[in-house]
């Protein structure tokens, strides 16, 4: 599909992955912002490509990307071994456990099942896990976040670069708070929100109607989020697959624990590793503790995006045959998306 799109489409997307504007009609600010990179659009015109790329799905959603874990509640990267033969199987029994929001098969000769566990408590992942045990004769292998180097997932495509196009500072002023709870209010503009926003010319307005709440309100919070981290960022959320992403390599490194704190940030510098962190390594099954996902339109762009992952690596350590491997994903087996609501409802405070 990436490759049917035109020179202004492609404009939008490499421009508005982020930093759209949060104002009562964001999309003249936004086509003003093309405008001074050289891509002459009205913002009615705007709005009707963004609403086209949507319907064509090469957007997975329009809106604020909120971060589940600064919402509340808690996520958690889990591997185990699905025996070949019980394949499908295995995979039914894990999905059936709604705390599983992501399921992937991957390259592997042992550890060829991965997925994602949000809960509202941390301290239910131990039960689901020893559910998930008990339900398949395997053990699970449980990978938490210890540190977060980078969370981006943007695809850029081929054409007018104008990903310095940035309209984040049009909005509300607002004042940062170190409130981790929702109030109902805020709980109800998460639980629109979390979906996208509507593609229309006043989108928070139209969310402010849905909710019953004031227009400036939604503007101030929504601005307020993303300044507390709530909201990752406003913008379009492409569908990597749509736009020709199809190698999705999840490279793991053991990376020596005295240079790990040099080495995210290092990675993380990469605009093509989508997410990078650190996890704990499993002795004897799991020897890696660096995480970096790499997204390629092709084998050979893949080939040669993890080969500049490890030449950055190997300036602040010696990088060994035996010291990373990269695992493909064959096969999405679930993709249900982080339990936002459930975890945002189990956050509001008491009044």
């Amino acid at each position: 599909m990436s490759e049917d799109l035109g020179t202004v489409d492609r404009a939008i997307l490499n421009a508005f992955q982020g930093g759209f504007p949060v104002v009562e009609r964001p999309f003249e600010p936004a086509a003003a912002a093309l405008a001074d990179h050289g891509v002459e659009v009205s913002g009615e015109e705007l709005l009707a490509r963004v609403r086209a790329l949507d319907d064509d799905g090469v957007l997975s959603r329009f809106g604020a990307l909120i971060d589940a874990e600064a919402i509340g509640g808690t996520a958690t990267l889990v591997a185990t071994h699905a025996p070949e033969e019980r394949f499908d199987e295995h995979a039914e029994i894990v999905n059936d456990h709604p705390e599983v929001a992501h399921n992937y098969e991957r390259e592997h000769p042992h550890l060829n099942m991965w997925f994602v566990l949000s809960v509202v408590d941390a301290d239910r992942v131990p039960a689901v896990l020893a559910e998930i045990e008990a339900e398949t004769g395997e053990q699970t292998y449980n990978m938490p976040k210890q540190q977060e180097f980078h969370v981006g997932a943007k695809f850029p495509v081929e054409g007018p670069q104008t990903q310095a196009v940035d309209c984040s500072a049009l909005g509300p002023e607002v004042t940062p708070t170190d409130r981790r709870s929702l109030t109902p209010e805020e709980l109800d503009l998460v639980l629109e929100i979390q979906d996208g926003l509507p593609v229309t010319a006043t989108p928070y307005a139209d969310v402010a109607d849905a909710i019953g709440a004031d227009t400036e309100w939604v503007l101030a919070t929504i601005k307020r989020f993303e300044r507390e981290g709530k909201v990752r960022r406003v913008g379009l959320v492409p569908n990597h697959y749509a736009l020709g992403y199809s190698e999705n390599g999840m490279t793991v490194w053991d990376v020596p624990d005295e240079v790990i704190d040099e080495v995210g940030p290092a990675v993380a510098e990469f605009d093509f590793v989508t997410h990078c962190y650190e996890r704990p390594r499993h002795e004897g099954v799991w020897p890696y503790n660096f995480f970096a996902m790499t997204h390629g339109r092709s084998e050979a762009e893949s080939d040669e995006r993890i080969r500049q992952v490890r030449d950055r690596m190997a300036e602040h350590w010696d990088v060994g045959e035996a010291d990373w491997d990269t695992l493909f994903s064959t096969r999405i087996l679930k993709k249900t998306g982080i339990r936002v609501a459930d975890r945002a409802e189990a956050n509001v405070e008491s009044t």
